[in-house]
């Protein structure tokens, strides 16, 4: 398998600190891959509150993961703070990408831990299927892209 390279947009849209829990370590004493899913989850929902929305209520509409991928570039370890930045990627009809970028400072140096980026789409739970994004949001990921 070819190994992923993503280009992460200079341009970003929200940032944030987590910092590393011991519940995050697994048997390798680092973040484990399920931690990071849970830790871009946690800044994604974060980057939505700011903006007055949640997974669920995007001027009525509500979001759904399609796909997702991260590039694991270095170890991260209990008491790491990591900066977690999001950037936009393709917007679509139904969907858009949101970049993840999150780097951690040990001994005065920036270290990049990993790179991610998921797919989200546009969904109506109740009818278990695909809808528009609404316009308002679009206006707001187009402003910040």
């Amino acid at each position: 398998m070819a190994r992923i390279n993503l280009a992460i947009p200079e341009q970003k849209i929200f940032s944030t600190e987590i910092a590393v829990r011991i519940t995050d370590i697994n048997y390798g004493h680092h973040v484990g891959n399920d931690a990071f899913v849970r830790l871009i989850h946690e800044a994604r929902v974060m980057w939505l509150s700011s903006n007055h929305y949640t997974e669920l209520n995007i001027e009525g509409a509500s979001l759904i993961m399609a796909d997702l991928a991260v590039e694991y570039k270095a170890e991260s370890f209990y008491g790491d703070v990591l900066k977690i930045e999001i950037a936009v990627g393709n917007i679509s009809r139904a969907g858009f990408e949101l970049y993840y970028q999150i780097i951690t400072t040990r001994d005065g140096q920036n270290i990049l831990i990993a790179k991610a980026i998921t797919g989200l789409v546009s969904f109506n739970y109740e009818e278990k299927k695909v809808r528009e994004l609404p316009v308002k949001f679009i206006e707001l990921l187009n402003t910040k892209n």
